[in-house]
């Protein structure tokens, strides 16, 4: 599929989702919105993609809502914002409940929206120069669309204070919040996300994906008789398939597993 907002650049089994509006920072609006549900729908089905990647052309990852979206918004009646809400709120969960692993590549500003779709993604590599924010309060709204991800990326506490005060935050700050599993020097950003693809690439699909679906059903919740019942279950469904079969007799054999590229 072709995308009006978007670049979609195929290597290697990995497919890196650009953001194309760097003349706005590529921030958020209708289109993008759709361009990006379809484009998550559309790599997740296909077999031949084991990584995502989400960056964004020009001079930042992503700068939030555009401006003449959200002056719409605002002489918008609340049910055309509920639902223009609702569909912010679901490319955000199409891209949280991908089954393939997925990396947001950040540098510039990723603010608002930008930041959510950041902390969305499984992994957050940010450049040195890379700058996140909260920053709806500033415009007299709230992060609400992208508070379970920020959230889950950088917990209630730190929420309270940075969903408030809407303050910008560096790269190292951004790790130190556990928003970025690493801030790296503008200029190794590419390499660091490539070390980490291919370190995800040696991973069996299909166990990748239950690995995404068991930190759902496990993080934040007790440990009670009933979790380490689906734990034991999800494990001894996952020995008997082909690809744990095939995991372990490459391992015993000393050779690469069959999902790994051989070049």
């Amino acid at each position: 599929m072709s995308y009006e907002t978007l670049e979609i650049v195929r290597a290697g089994g990995v497919a890196t989702i650009w953001m194309n509006r760097p003349d706005v920072h590529n921030a958020f609006n209708a289109q993008l919105i759709a361009d990006l549900t379809a484009a998550c729908i559309e790599l997740d089905a296909d077999n031949a993609v084991r990584a995502v990647v989400l960056a964004g052309r020009g001079k930042s990852f992503s700068a939030g809502a555009d401006l003449n979206w959200m002056r719409a918004a605002g002489e918008a009646s609340e049910a055309e914002n509920f639902a223009d809400a609702m569909k912010l709120a679901g490319m955000l969960r199409t891209l949280a409940e991908m089954n393939k692993p997925t990396i947001a590549r950040v540098h510039g500003a990723a603010l608002g929206g930008g930041m959510g779709l950041a902390s969305a993604c499984d992994i957050c590599i940010a450049g040195d120069k890379a700058v996140f924010a909260t920053s709806e309060v500033k415009f007299g709204i709230i992060p609400s669309a992208i508070s379970p991800y920020v959230i889950r990326a950088i917990g209630e506490r730190q929420a309270y204070r940075y969903f408030q005060t809407a303050e910008r935050i560096n790269a190292t700050r951004a790790a130190e919040l556990g928003l970025a599993h690493e801030a790296v020097a503008a200029e190794a950003l590419d390499a660091k996300v490539e070390e980490v693809v291919d370190a995800l690439l040696q991973g069996g699909p299909k166990s990748q994906a239950a690995a995404k679906d068991l930190i759902r059903a496990v993080a934040n919740r007790p440990v009670s008789d009933a979790l380490v019942m689906d734990t034991a279950g999800r494990i001894a469904s996952l020995r008997a398939t082909p690809e744990a079969k095939e995991g372990l007799a490459a391992f015993l054999d000393k050779r690469p597993a069959a999902w790994i590229a051989q070049g």
